[in-house]
């Protein structure tokens, strides 16, 4: 049974039309080109009569667009302006823009900020670095808690009900390197909670790093989480004090447009 049947059956019998149709978009937004008819019939494992209809469907209300000169169907407009609707509600993402687009100029690296939705932590808004390296990360993705730097942050700052959740479920081996023994993990937090930013080199992907720190809002409550990711030939695995810095000073911003006050 797969995620979506899974989801379906704990919510009810629902609407079988309206769920293929939601299907396919969300299927269009995850693809990096434009697909045929006959491609997206056949990931459904459906008819192209009836994947066509929904698209059609689809199409006449902007969640869809099909190109003209090859026929091939992509994501349309209207979940751009849907998505970026969604973002602006939460106020750490509005909040952040700007200083997100000084961070990446200053470090050179790709930036992300992060946020926890519904018990998962979601990556809210990513901008590419300047080096040639690109990840496949974006928007809406969900981060690993215990193997991330944006994660470790989290562990680190939020209530301990967070922490005592994520470890009472197996942690997942990425890499060799990520910390997958409990004790060991819960030391790494205590020196995150000190120091004030994390990092995980190697531990999500091979030769990848990430230096991220905590964002505060008016409540002295963390509201979100920011970093640079790159190379672990750009951000080594004792990261730079400038970049730790750059990445600390940007945090502290973000948070006291949110009405953070740093204690005197």
């Amino acid at each position: 049974m797969d995620d979506v049947s899974g989801k379906a059956e704990r919510l009810g019998t629902g609407t079988s039309t309206l769920d293929m149709a939601l299907r396919i978009v969300e299927f269009l937004a995850a693809q990096d080109q434009p697909l045929t008819l006959a491609q997206i019939a056949k990931a459904f494992s459906a008819s192209k009569a009836t994947v066509y209809r929904h698209l059609v469907t689809l199409q006449r209300h902007d969640f869809v667009r099909q190109d003209k000169e090859t026929s091939r169907y992509e994501a349309g407009v209207k979940l751009l302006m849907l998505g970026e609707a969604v973002r602006n509600r939460f106020e750490v993402a509005t909040a952040a823009r700007d200083e997100l687009s000084g961070l990446r100029e200053r470090t050179g690296q790709a930036v992300t900020i992060c946020g926890m939705v519904d018990g998962k932590l979601v990556v809210l808004d990513l901008l590419h670095g300047r080096t040639v390296i690109e990840f496949g990360t974006r928007p809406g993705t969900e981060l690993s808690i215990h193997a991330t730097a944006h994660g470790k942050v989290w562990l680190a700052f939020a209530k301990p009900a967070l922490f005592e959740q994520t470890m009472a479920a197996p942690l997942q081996a990425w890499t060799p390197k990520t910390i997958v023994d409990p004790a060991r993990l819960r030391e790494e937090i205590d020196t995150v909670r000190a120091q004030g930013w994390a990092m995980a080199a190697d531990e999500l992907l091979t030769a990848v790093n990430a230096l991220a720190a905590p964002v505060f809002n008016h409540r002295g409550e963390i509201a979100g989480s920011v970093a640079i990711v790159g190379s672990t030939q750009f951000i080594a695995a004792s990261p730079d004090g400038a970049q730790i810095d750059e990445v600390r000073a940007t945090a502290h911003r973000i948070s006291e447009r949110l009405g953070w006050r740093e204690k005197e």
